[in-house]
């Protein structure tokens, strides 16, 4: 697997957490697995994760400059091989992507030599991989070169977030290196530019989204953000996988940066946890209403553009929000201001803390998932299996994840808006306030979230149908 983010990073994002869990359950189920990511100072700084040197370096040709890849090994909490593509003009750098909110101006020349680097890392793996598996835009050239030099590998592309394309000036495809033939219609060009997720989704052999609701999504010109005709053209290759959550690391019977676990029998450990999630942060304790949490990235698809707004009459009653993330600088100072404004009540934190993310879970009546589009949904999933009821528009994998309550047929377990508006929002989460006021009722409806299987096998059965149909076989046909 070829992806720009994994373990060891911590930061809050989706796709570490697959690519820390799909890998893990896909070997547990006897395949050999690797996942290569480029070595970024965050991972080096990580005094928990220990790397070695492979001793291979290779010389990588990025338009008219070659750069050195140093490949390192190590292994994920979770046993996992990683290979770390090393090159520290590029990757020894604060951010990932960019810093405060602005890209760094070479992320082209940056992910067309990770990209290259992990190809060529792939051809010298002794056995040699069957599948070269690649995640989101960064990953994207990587099925373009596998065509365009006639590589030995079949290939998978998963669009965990269509937003993100990859999309730089038309000059800097000379950066790629591909005949003049790949910058056209029917290849990485795209109304002038260079587009890798565009590369991707042409000359991937199958190509993959995170929930069923979001394929059809990323269809329609609402949601496609422009390359909605391109997968329409491609939707014979197109697969929806759910994908899981991972119940090894996120379980409050078992969760040990809790400070008391708890299970659907016994909420005694979650009343705890949310005294100690109120403590710690300094708001004032046993609200008469419930406790909001949100753990996300703060951007404006996450749905701050319509939260923001409704903050102040959210926090005019006696109840207390904690949300933890950054993101877009606009709305960081939005809820900071807003955090001073309503000391006792609101706690914003920006930089991600593990413990401190599980605590919110664990502590949380209500998670709030007001997002204008939400491809997978595994806030969702963690936030039923904590107790944590959702008010949530209804998008994406939410759909799959979140049943509506229903108090004509008592049916249901979170609360949906199905109109992207602050007015709408708001409704859900009116409902929700109303019925927290019934604690038998609200027991229930926690008891049924966190009976809710989210596990990671039946995505993994998935995708090991899909590398079967690529012919890469399971590991009995190769015994």
């Amino acid at each position: 697997m070829v992806t720009p983010e994994g373990p060891p990073m911590q930061h809050a994002g989706a796709l570490i957490d697959v690519m820390d869990a799909l890998p893990h359950e896909l070997r547990a189920r006897g395949h050999e697995v690797a996942v290569a990511l480029p070595f970024y100072r965050e991972i080096r700084e990580n005094p928990a994760f220990k790397e070695e040197d492979t001793g291979v370096t290779v010389d990588v040709r990025v338009g008219d400059k070659t750069y050195i890849a140093e490949y390192l090994q190590g292994r994920s909490s979770s046993g996992v091989q990683l290979f770390l593509i090393r090159c520290d003009e590029f990757f020894d750098r604060d951010g990932v992507y960019g810093e405060h909110g602005t890209p760094y101006e070479d992320n082209a020349a940056r992910f067309v030599f990770f990209n290259k680097a992990a190809i060529e890392l792939a051809r010298r793996l002794v056995p040699s991989p069957q599948i070269l598996h690649v995640h989101d835009w960064a990953a994207a050239l990587v099925p373009v070169y596998v065509k365009a030099h006639r590589l030995p590998f079949a290939t998978v592309l998963t669009i965990h977030h269509l937003a993100d394309q990859g999309s730089f000036w038309g000059l800097d495809f000379r950066l790629t290196n591909l005949p003049e033939r790949f910058f056209t219609l029917r290849g990485v060009e795209f109304f002038g530019k260079l587009n890798f997720l565009k590369g991707g989704i042409l000359f991937a052999d199958r190509v993959t989204t995170v929930s069923e609701r979001y394929k059809r999504e990323v269809q329609t010109s609402e949601y496609g953000f422009g390359l909605d005709a391109v997968l329409r053209e491609n939707a014979h290759k197109l697969t929806a996988i759910l994908h899981g959550a991972d119940y090894e690391r996120w379980n409050p019977e078992t969760d040990k940066l809790l400070p008391a676990d708890y299970n659907s029998s016994s909420f005694w450990g979650k009343q705890v946890c949310r005294d100690a999630l109120l403590g710690g942060l300094r708001l004032s304790p046993d609200p008469t209403g419930p406790v909001f949490g949100m753990v996300t990235r703060i951007v404006e698809e996450k749905g701050f553009e319509i939260l923001v707004p409704l903050l102040d009459r959210l926090l005019s009653d006696d109840v207390r929000l904690i949300i933890l993330g950054e993101g877009d600088p606009a709305y960081e100072t939005a809820l900071a201001v807003a955090a001073r404004k309503f000391p006792d009540r609101f706690a914003y934190r920006q930089h991600y803390n593990e413990k401190t993310a599980h605590v919110i879970e664990a502590g949380a009546d209500i998670s709030l998932i007001p997002s204008r589009f939400e491809p997978a949904g595994l806030s969702a999933m963690y936030s039923l299996k904590y107790g944590a009821l959702p008010v949530a528009r209804a998008t994406g994998g939410i759909h799959e994840i979140i049943e509506d309550y229903d108090p004509t047929t008592d049916a249901g377990y979170g609360f949906l808006c199905y109109e992207y508006s602050a007015d709408a929002f708001w409704d859900a989460l009116r409902r929700a306030r109303e019925l927290f006021r019934d604690r038998d009722l609200w027991t229930k409806l926690m008891q049924r979230a966190m009976a809710r299987d989210f596990s990671w096998a039946a995505a993994a059965a998935r995708y090991e149908d899909l590398y079967r149909e690529l012919g890469a076989g399971d590991k009995e046909a190769a015994d």
